[in-house]
């Protein structure tokens, strides 16, 4: 009965959570229909994404103590949130096809999508977590990157049933789209809280007892804390950097043509490194230790590329290509086993007590990396080299998709020197 209320009652609704909020991902299958829509440009509705992406680490930083108190309270919150936001975007996509060029839709979308929906990532993300750790006390990393895991799977199982819905609703498919999905998502959001519960052996200290609050347990190691979120940052912008352009990247290579099956193959990699990496690192006596082999095989990856100049050959030479595959794959596996690690990281480091809100806390780096990554990226394609037709309709830049690794291996240097000497090794043994 045990075993059984582990799965019912903290993994299932777990991935009901997260295999809903992490459809956030599947913003570029629909953004440029939306900026059709309602008149504006890709670039202008672009920052829909990324305020989902800021407003979601800022919540969870913001309501991480939320979290900590109450996690139905919390599951509510993102379920309806998280949907208010969907339907409430689907109202001003359908307003801005009526109002072509409104300031109004595209802001209603910015408040929505961004903001709205959001708080729903925020506390949906955070939500599960500790359930998990505590129902998994000897599995930690497998159990968080099981849930974790299903907000990177989201966008392979998500999107081509999205593309169904594009292109058999017909005119306005984009918004009914949102109407459809937000319903959907709000009944697994709501089963998910419904069934989320810690085990009934755990009690949450009073707060007489509980001692320091978050700030202050880190307090008590602030080097390793700046550590791990600097760690976390980094190898987030690192990831949106790549992540942003690879379907750009695939079609440099001359592998255009099944560009949609790839996205989804890197998306698995996404999913499978965040299982993958948390449950090898439970095996390991320091935790810390794969984010080392994450940083080490995605600089080695990276400069695999640099040197052969694979993105920039175009696909001329076969094994350029399958390097600059094998890059996208790693930093996929890399960017996804950064976020499942980082939880049981800071749980080995201030234990258990208040880690929804250090968790919380140490998401700030996702919203401010939100805000980064892909626009760095962004910025240097459109500065270094000149876009031109590949013969196929696509406007390309190979030069300056192969400069941005520049930029990423130096901070995959900085981030595996920041695991070597600023996360110094825990224990595992904190309560």
């Amino acid at each position: 009965m045990k075993l059984q209320n582990k799965w019912i009652r903290a993994a299932i609704p777990a991935l009901l959570l997260h295999c809903s909020i992490g459809t956030v991902y599947c913003w570029s299958m629909f953004s440029e229909n939306i900026a059709k829509h309602i008149g504006f440009s890709k670039g202008a509705t672009e920052w829909a994404f990324s305020f989902a992406i800021f407003f979601l680490g800022m919540s969870a930083a913001f309501l991480g103590n939320v979290v900590e108190k109450d996690i139905h309270r919390s599951s509510l919150i993102a379920a309806i949130c998280f949907a208010a936001g969907m339907a409430g975007s689907g109202f001003f996509i359908w307003y801005g096809g009526e109002h072509k060029g409104s300031i109004l839709a595209l802001l209603g979308i910015y408040v929505c999508y961004g903001f709205i929906m959001g708080i729903g990532l925020g506390t949906g993300y955070l939500s599960p977590v500790k359930t998990l750790m505590l129902w998994f006390e000897d599995k930690k990393g497998l159990a968080t990157g099981l849930a974790v895991a299903g907000f990177g799977a989201a966008k392979a199982i998500a999107s081509p049933i999205m593309q169904i819905m594009l292109d058999s609703l017909g005119d306005g498919g984009i918004y009914k789209m949102f109407f459809i999905l937000s319903i959907v998502y709000f009944i697994m959001m709501f089963v998910g809280h419904l069934l989320l519960a810690k085990p009934e052996g755990w009690h949450e200290p009073e707060k007489k007892e509980k001692g320091a609050g978050a700030i202050d347990v880190i307090k008590s190691k602030p080097v390793v804390f700046i550590g791990i979120w600097l760690m976390f940052y980094l190898n987030i912008t690192c990831g949106l950097a790549l992540i942003s352009q690879e379907k750009m990247i695939i079609k440099c290579i001359g592998l255009g043509g099944i560009a949609g099956i790839l996205t989804s193959v890197t998306a698995v990699f996404n999913a499978g490194g965040r299982l993958g990496f948390s449950a090898w690192a439970d095996t390991m006596k320091d935790r810390n230790t794969v984010y080392k082999i994450i940083f080490i095989l995605s600089i080695a990856a990276t400069g695999l590329v640099i040197v052969t100049q694979g993105i920039t050959d175009m696909g001329h030479n076969k094994l350029f290509m399958v390097l600059v595959l094998i890059l996208l794959f790693v930093v996929n596996a890399g960017y996804g086993g950064g976020f499942s690690n980082v939880p049981t990281l800071l749980s080995d480091h201030y234990g258990m007590q208040n880690i929804s809100a250090i968790h919380g806390i140490t998401l700030s780096a996702w919203a401010i990396a939100g805000l980064t990554g892909n626009q760095v990226a962004t910025f240097i394609v459109n500065h270094v080299g000149k876009f031109f037709d590949d013969g196929h309709g696509n406007l390309i830049n190979p030069q300056g998709y192969q400069s941005v690794l520049y930029l990423t291996i130096v901070l995959y240097i900085v981030s595996l020197l920041i695991s070597l000497f600023l996360v110094k090794n825990s224990s595992k043994k904190q309560a």
